[in-house]
């Protein structure tokens, strides 16, 4: 085959569905299966309970997510309120997790069994309830503060599946 038909194999793909290339690399990444996530924070959403975590970019590898995670930091200002980065695989389970800080994510060790899990979620449904009556007292900054620090907790909550071999990533990258 001439070098010079290489690039028309390109042009049936484009064709068959009708998409410019553009939209055809946006399709393809949807195969990759780690998709770097953020809480949705649309109002409506939230309030009718349909809020979906923002897929942020999807990648082929958990280091490349993790990579990710820290260029999506990087680009966070100072400013801007703490947010947690989700790192999910295809079917929707949490992989690993971390906040942003400092240009950085300090990525939250995920628990290790279903026992240190329930704990885990003990804590983070009574530190919720801590910050529902702070807020009741009006002191909302203590009140974001503990929802942030109930989110963190959340954030140990990796799927079983994955909490071996997060932690691994983890001992690694450091």
């Amino acid at each position: 085959m001439p070098m010079f038909d290489l690039p028309l194999q390109t042009q049936p793909e484009t064709q068959k569905t009708g998409l410019p290339p553009s939209l055809l690399t946006d399709f393809a990444d949807q195969d990759l299966p780690f998709a770097l996530t953020t809480a949705c924070h649309a109002p409506a959403a939230l309030m009718s309970g349909q809020a979906h975590p923002k897929v942020l970019e999807r990648f082929a590898t958990l280091a490349e997510a993790m990579q990710g995670a820290i260029i999506h930091a990087e680009d966070i200002t100072p400013e801007d309120a703490p947010r947690i980065l989700a790192i999910l695989d295809r079917e929707g389970r949490l992989v690993l997790a971390g906040a942003t800080c400092d240009g950085g994510v300090a990525w939250c060790h995920p628990v290790s069994d279903a026992a240190e899990a329930r704990a885990v979620v003990s804590e983070a449904s009574q530190t919720r309830a801590q910050a529902m009556r702070a807020a009741e007292w009006h002191e909302h900054g203590l009140a974001r503060r503990l929802r942030h620090h109930a989110n963190l907790l959340d954030a140990r909550l990796v799927d079983p599946l994955w909490r071996v071999f997060a932690s691994r990533a983890l001992q690694i990258a450091a």
